[in-house]
Formats: structure tokens, C-alpha cells, sequence
């Protein structure tokens, strides 16, 4: 049974190392779904595409798209919004797609002593809220989404990431 403000999340696997990590797609689903019961933003009857991706794939992503040669963690891109309002019948709005680095986020997880499952929740959160407008621009703007994401993830019972790290992003 269809939950009421849940987005259609579909996850594409793209890069072999994610073999590794077999539950990546339901965590990735839950994470999306805390994310988007935690948001006044109505996602019904949208879609979100995430691609599990390697650092090739995504330092590509990250030089065509942001002019930025390197690999990246996460990388979200909001899709267009129509001009006119979603009626019943009408095709799926899509919100966006979501890349995830595998190498990348296995190191940063190592490194920062996380389960490799938070950190990838907490990528996802913060993929989807850039699809639905959050951003970190700016110092208050960067405060209100880490605010969020940690409330999210405390709800899926994942430590707030940002404790070790005193707010900076």
C-alpha cells in the first residue's frame, strides 16, 4: 500500500562495486521516505531517480555539470518543474536524480568511524532535499538543511552527522 507524501523512488545501480553493499537500495528507499514525511513539500505521485555510481562516473557528472574535475560524494539535480498544476492521470512528476560515489563515500565513512549505511541515509537525505529547493549556500541556509537532515536521520535512528564537525559543511 502506497504511503500518502511518498515519492517513487527508483535506484540505479551503474557501477559493479556497489555489489558490496547489497542493502544499499532499501536504505536508500527508507532514507528518501523519513526525508520525505519530514517536509511540508508535497512528493506525492513524483519520482526520484538515484544512481549508485563510482568516483569515474561521478567526477564526469561533476565536470560536465558543475565545471569541478574530481569526484564528489553526492551530486543532486533537480528536474524543471512544469508550469501547470499535477492532476490525477497525468505522468509522474519527476523531482530529479540523485549520483552517489561509492569509493568516496566508503572513505569518508571509514574515515569519519560511520556505519556505511548512515552515511549513505545521510547522502540521501541530503540529495533529496537539494531536489525540493534546500541548499547550503550561505551560512543560515546551510544551518537549516543540516537541521533537518539531523532531525530526519534521528528518526531513522542514525546519530546527527554533523556533531563532530561543529556545523561546517
Amino acid at each position: 500500500m502506497s504511503q500518502p507524501n511518498l515519492p517513487m523512488t527508483e535506484v540505479l545501480v551503474v557501477a559493479d562495486c556497489w555489489q558490496r553493499e547489497p542493502d544499499s537500495e532499501a536504505v536508500i528507499q527508507r532514507a528518501v521516505a523519513a526525508a520525505a514525511e519530514s517536509v511540508d513539500e508535497d512528493v506525492a505521485d513524483a519520482e526520484v531517480a538515484v544512481m549508485l555510481t563510482d568516483d569515474a562516473g561521478i567526477r564526469t557528472l561533476n565536470s560536465n555539470w558543475r565545471g569541478i574535475d574530481k569526484p564528489t560524494n553526492v551530486l543532486s539535480f533537480p528536474a524543471l518543474q512544469p508550469e501547470s498544476e499535477w492532476k490525477p492521470g497525468d505522468a509522474p512528476r519527476m523531482l530529479g536524480d540523485i549520483a552517489i560515489a561509492y569509493e568516496t563515500m566508503r572513505r569518508e565513512a571509514d574515515e569519519e568511524q560511520k556505519p556505511f549505511d548512515h552515511h549513505l541515509s545521510h547522502l540521501a537525505v541530503h540529495g533529496f532535499l537539494h531536489l525540493i529547493g534546500y541548499d547550503h549556500e550561505n551560512d543560515g541556509d546551510a544551518e537549516e538543511m543540516e537541521a533537518l537532515e539531523t532531525q530526519i536521520l534521528a528518526h531513522l535512528g542514525i546519530p546527527d552527522p554533523y556533531a563532530d564537525r561543529a556545523g561546517t559543511h
